[in-house]
């Protein structure tokens, strides 16, 4: 499979493919493109100070990042102080096309693992220091979780009607001083996994 790209609104994005996965699927590089897409471009010196590593490792990498199309050199860097950019907005993929391939499968596992790793360091970061911002940020962000009974076909539909209303709010307080950048996750999983479901469920 070929990596290729997607659209969301006006959002550009690519589903990964194998090659790709497995460059992503490493602690510095999911880092390093995260960066990229959250603070836009930077060079390898000025990464590496906000991720806390050396530049020559971060050079490195985002050379490989940039092997596979994830990310790509603006062309205004100075000398050879390259000025790096995420080439889309997001990235995405399906476990199924990576069914029977044990390494990519062993990628995708590491790389969804990390994703939430990252997810309960930033939002600690946001429950060590919500106490510092005024009490109407505090109610307005936060945490819930819901129950569903769906069948897979229905939670593809959730999604898709998820993401379009992320795209409507995606820049609803643009010139507003009073607003700022706010992470949204999501996540779906089956809750009873002792029922595995079989051919037996089909209709």
């Amino acid at each position: 499979m070929a990596t290729s790209r997607t659209q969301l609104g006006d959002l550009t994005g690519v589903r990964l493919d194998a090659a790709a996965l497995k460059v992503l699927a490493h602690p510095l590089r999911s880092r390093l493109l995260s960066a990229l897409r959250v603070d836009g471009p930077a060079t390898a010196t000025g990464l590496a100070a906000r991720l806390s590593t050396n530049s020559g490792a971060t050079s490195y990498h985002l050379r490989k990042l940039e092997s596979v199309g994830l990310v790509s050199d603006t062309g205004e860097g100075e000398g050879k102080r390259r000025l790096w950019q995420a080439a889309t907005d997001f990235h995405t993929w399906e476990p199924s096309d990576f069914a029977g391939d044990e390494d990519s499968e062993t990628a995708l596992n590491w790389l969804v693992r990390d994703y939430a790793r990252h997810f309960a360091e930033q939002f600690g970061r946001w429950l060590d220091t919500e106490g510092t911002w005024p009490v109407e940020w505090r109610d307005a962000a936060g945490m819930s979780d819901n129950f569903v009974v769906a069948t897979p076909e229905q939670v593809e539909q959730l999604k898709a009607e998820i993401d379009e209303l992320l795209l409507r709010y995606r820049r609803v307080g643009q010139g507003n001083p009073r607003a700022r950048r706010l992470a949204v996750y999501s996540a779906i999983y089956p809750l009873d996994l002792d029922r595995v479901p079989t051919g037996k469920d089909q209709p």
